[in-house]
């Protein structure tokens, strides 16, 4: 049977659609091929959309996990965006680029230190300086090259164990067990509520006392008779290579106290800065004073300086109406709690609301706790001075406590973080000079101030500077926490305080500008590759700062305040800003002594306190030349090296010297810019009522 012509055309047109459906499907699977190779990773690349999706917005992102209300509220403020970003596209590109150098963060400084150039022929008294430099440098880049080989194992860290250690319940030593001590009591796990200590003793007789730091001396070179002695709770395990914190220093003046009569006073002590003390001199606390757990703070004794007659006439009349029945309430004044060479017991127990002092049976004075430290810190008790001490014995005392290793205080948390560096310029950096085992300091600057939105928001960046411990696990304990936060700047030297300079000059280096920054935005342009190869040196400058700041891990900044301050000094001046000392003279004598090796002028030049001051990115500049030149001049107390380098810049171009003492060199004042020697405590207790008041208060409860 022949078929038609319309059959045979019918089947060339299936034959043909057959094919083109075939292309299509094979356009198709190629299509999704390419999609796949080229798409997908850019979507499910977590990496790539973190440093890209603040850039654009045509980028997908996924997200790793739910997020909680909590996470949404701890997420940092956002970067402010760059000041050469333009709607232009390319310059979009470039931008983008420009973020992705941001996100790596050395730790380590750039800072150089070459021993072998420095002129050991100097007449300068750097000589010393330069030669303890020299080996402590050699010493910490030998353990940095350990620490980064992977040879000194992160395994020797010794965690702090979650056990609790066994402490005994009471504590008894006799006299000479006491002395045998250096008349010292550890309290293994600290105080708690309810804790007792008593001490059995007995004031020796006065003394004649020539020392000007106890007792003034008389005209005519007439002796001051002196006795007293001091009984102290101690945070012996809060810090290290330190003096011990005094938690509570309770201080009998039996003769030789300014007042010329017997006091009782108490104070707390951090880093060598005393509180506001509590003087009990035998008026007894006011009637609407208020009371520590309803004790009040000063009981009343017999003073001495009342008249004979009126004191007769006070007994007689007492008795006169004690006869005829006027007086209900019977009330007898005792004489202060301690005699000269007369036998005491005295009793320190620790309330809800502090400690209570009771001296043979009688309560004597009471001394509300202090912002700063716990009841479990108080790990021991020392009794010195003019003082026999008979026995002494601690009851009720907790028998576990936590480990007291510092890196407790660590709280490793994304909301801590440091946000990124910005590669434009900054108004402020601030460089924090910190110990490697100051783990509660760090940790309190991060939750306080170091949260303010200027830093938040990076137009200001501030860095911890700290050099390398003598102890392997802080150093990889430092490491780690460097490498989790990343806002600590590791300066390889091993630390020492006469050489804390180089840690200032090490700030200094991080936050001025440099040659390799102004052809930045060429290397980006220049294509990606090429950004890539000059990345190492970009990080030779890590911050383009236009004022830098210069603090300790134990000052409050109120950044704010700071970037007031700086702008009300007219644009492209020089400046030196804080609390200015003129005419200082070095000690010649005791701990802080500096001899005429070291410092062979009469004067030290104008020199801003160390906790807190502030200069141009000029002087900066001026400093790290002169040290790269190796001609710039060390001095172990780096507060006053820094107001000769200015004076040396200021002998070339005017700078302007602005004092405050809103930089507060002791403890804390009302309106300041910076409040010093401030315990991690008092740090958050600082930040908490400026959040809450809108106004700077000072925490000086300890």
């Amino acid at each position: 049977m022949k078929r038609g012509k319309s059959d045979t055309k019918l089947d060339t047109f299936v034959s043909l659609s057959k094919q083109r459906s075939i292309q299509i499907v094979i356009a198709v699977a190629v299509f999704y091929l390419l999609l796949v190779t080229l798409e997908i990773p850019f979507v499910f690349d977590s990496r790539f959309t973190s440093e890209t999706t603040t850039a654009t917005s045509t980028t997908l992102t996924r997200f790793s996990r739910l997020e909680s209300e909590q996470d949404l509220h701890d997420k940092d403020a956002p970067t402010r965006p760059m000041n050469w970003v333009s709607h232009n596209s390319a310059q979009a590109m470039r931008s983008q680029l420009a973020r992705s150098t941001t996100k790596p963060n050395k730790i380590l400084s750039t800072l150089g230190f070459e021993p072998k150039t420095f002129d050991p022929t100097k007449k300068d008294g750097s000589v010393s300086l330069h030669r303890a430099a020299k080996t402590a440098w050699e010493e910490g880049l030998k353990i940095w090259d350990e620490m980064e080989s992977g040879k000194m194992q992160v395994l020797e860290v010794k965690k702090p164990e979650n056990k609790s250690e066994p402490c005994p319940n009471s504590v008894s030593l006799s006299g000479s067990e006491f002395l045998k001590r250096m008349r010292m009591v550890e309290l293994p796990c600290g105080l708690t509520l309810g804790s007792h200590i008593t001490v059995v003793g007995k004031p020796r007789a006065a003394h004649a006392e020539k020392d000007p730091k106890i007792a003034l001396v008389k005209e005519a070179g007439e002796t001051v008779m002196v006795s007293q002695f001091m009984m102290e709770l101690l945070g012996l395990k809060t810090v290290e290579a330190e003096d011990p914190p005094r938690i509570l220093h309770f201080n009998p003046r039996l003769k030789g106290d300014w007042s010329l009569k017997p006091v009782i006073e108490q104070n707390t002590c951090y880093r060598m800065q005393w509180g506001t003390a509590l003087r009990c001199e035998g008026w007894g606390s006011k009637a609407d004073e208020e009371t520590v757990d309803g004790q009040v703070k000063c009981e009343k004794w017999v003073r001495d300086d009342d008249d004979d007659d009126k004191s007769e006439e006070s007994k007689a009349t007492w008795w006169l109406n004690r006869l005829i029945g006027r007086t209900k309430k019977v009330s007898f004044d005792w004489p202060y709690p301690f005699a000269e060479e007369k036998l005491f017991v005295l009793t320190l127990s620790a309330g809800l609301e502090g400690y209570h002092i009771n001296v043979d049976g009688r309560h004597a004075t009471s001394f509300p706790y202090r912002t700063g430290y716990t009841l479990e810190d108080a790990t021991g008790l020392a009794v010195t001075g003019d003082i026999d001490v008979h026995s002494v014995f601690a009851a009720s005392l907790p028998s576990n406590h936590p480990s007291f290793s510092p890196q407790r205080h660590l709280e490793m948390s994304i909301r801590w973080k440091a946000p990124p560096l910005s590669v434009g310029p900054v108004e402020l950096f601030i460089g924090v000079l910190s110990a490697g085992n100051h783990f509660s300091e760090r940790m309190a600057v991060r939750k306080s101030w170091m949260q303010h939105r200027l830093i938040k928001s990076s137009n200001v960046v501030a860095r911890f500077f700290v050099a390398l411990h003598a102890r392997k696990e802080v150093n990889l304990e430092l490491k780690k926490e460097a490498e989790f936060f990343g806002d600590i700047v590791i300066v390889p030297y091993m630390d020492n305080y006469d050489l804390v300079v180089l840690k200032t000059v090490a700030i200094c280096e991080y936050g001025v500008s440099n040659e390799l920054f102004r052809d930045f935005e060429t290397k980006v342009i220049s294509g990606y590759s090429n950004l890539k190869k000059g990345f190492g040196c970009l990080q030779v400058r890590t911050v383009r700062a236009k004022y830098i700041m210069k603090g300790d891990d134990d000052t409050f900044v109120r950044v704010d305040s700071i970037i007031d301050e700086v702008n009300e000094i007219p644009a492209g001046r020089s400046l030196y800003i804080g609390n200015i000392n003129y005419y200082h003279k070095p000690l010649r004598y005791g701990k802080w002594a500096v001899t005429y090796e070291e410092w062979p002028e009469e004067d030290y030049p104008p020199y801003a306190n160390g906790p807190g001051y502030i200069l141009s990115s000029d002087i900066g500049r001026f400093i790290v030349s002169e040290f790269e030149n190796h001609k710039l001049r060390l001095f172990k107390m780096e507060d006053v090296s820094m107001g000769m380098w200015v004076e040396q810049f200021n002998s070339s171009r005017p700078v302007e010297y602005v004092h405050s003492l809103k930089f507060c060199q002791f403890g804390c004042i009302e309106g300041y810019y910076t409040a010093h020697y401030q315990s991690p405590k008092q740090m958050i207790c600082l930040w908490e009522k400026l959040q809450k008041q809108g106004r700077p208060q000072c925490c000086n409860m300890r």
